[in-house]
């Protein structure tokens, strides 16, 4: 009788700390999200080649502005999907993926697309140009991208300026220094630049690697001791010279 009794307390024993286990495991691995809440938003935008429009501020007023964002809120009354289909609204977001921790975080990844060059065409379209030649809406959002005018076509806008654009970008002193292409009316190329009085030519819109490395050399060695105000125009459309035209005095 004693043995038996023995015997069912180790068995009741062992089923009891089976069952406290399981629950352990449980509770770990699927937590009671009623009673938590998000104590903590985690944005992560991820830029391309350059730094985009996108920060973790701009992410957080739009969420709010929809109702959407998640901080103090009961985890399991959070909607990922609501969330992630919000920010894909936003036409410099190009993926978003939201989801939650058990420790009351939500992280929210995005991927944002990157405007190299805002369209202004004199046939009335404003839109901006990303990367890979997609078109964006016009938007609030500043931008310091260099501003395109002129006979502007989509498909032009597309084939060429996403081309210059993506070199203008890429090099900081003409990032820095490039604020205006215009198209002429046979799809040649002029630029105005932030510092200087003078138009440059780029003729058609090819070679334009070595024309800016022509006209960066120019600058080094030619407007720096001449004077950037001494030219009023600057042609860089044929191969290997430069013909400058003086301003009038």
């Amino acid at each position: 009788m004693a043995f038996n009794l023995k015997k069912t307390i180790i068995v009741t024993i062992d089923i009891v700390l089976a069952a406290y286990l399981l629950l352990a495991i449980t509770a770990f691995n699927r937590p009671d999200e009623l009673s938590n809440v998000c104590n903590e938003v985690n944005i992560d935008i991820q830029d391309g080649m350059v730094q985009g429009f996108l920060n973790a501020n701009e992410v957080r007023s739009q969420l709010q502005r929809a109702k959407l964002y998640p901080l103090g809120d009961p985890m399991e009354q959070i909607n990922t999907r609501a969330i992630e289909e919000n920010l894909l609204k936003n036409p410099f977001v190009e993926k978003a993926e939201c989801y939650k921790t058990q420790t009351g975080r939500v992280n929210i990844q995005m991927v944002q697309r990157l405007p190299v060059i805002h369209v202004k065409a004199n046939n009335g379209d404003d839109y901006y140009v990303d990367e890979y030649g997609n078109m964006m809406q016009n938007t609030t959002y500043a931008s310091d991208l260099a501003v395109a005018t002129g006979y502007i076509t989509k498909k032009y806008a597309q084939k060429v300026l996403t081309k210059i654009g993506k070199y203008l970008i890429e090099h900081p002193l003409w990032r820095s220094q490039i604020q205006q292409v215009n198209v002429l009316s046979d799809g040649t190329v002029e630029a105005v630049p932030k510092v200087g009085e003078h138009i440059i030519y780029l003729g058609e819109p090819v070679n334009i690697d070595k024309k800016f490395v022509r006209l960066e050399k120019f600058y080094r060695y030619g407007l720096c001791h001449a004077g950037w105000n001494k030219y009023s125009y600057i042609n860089l459309e044929f191969n290997n010279q430069i013909i400058c035209k003086k301003r009038k005095l």
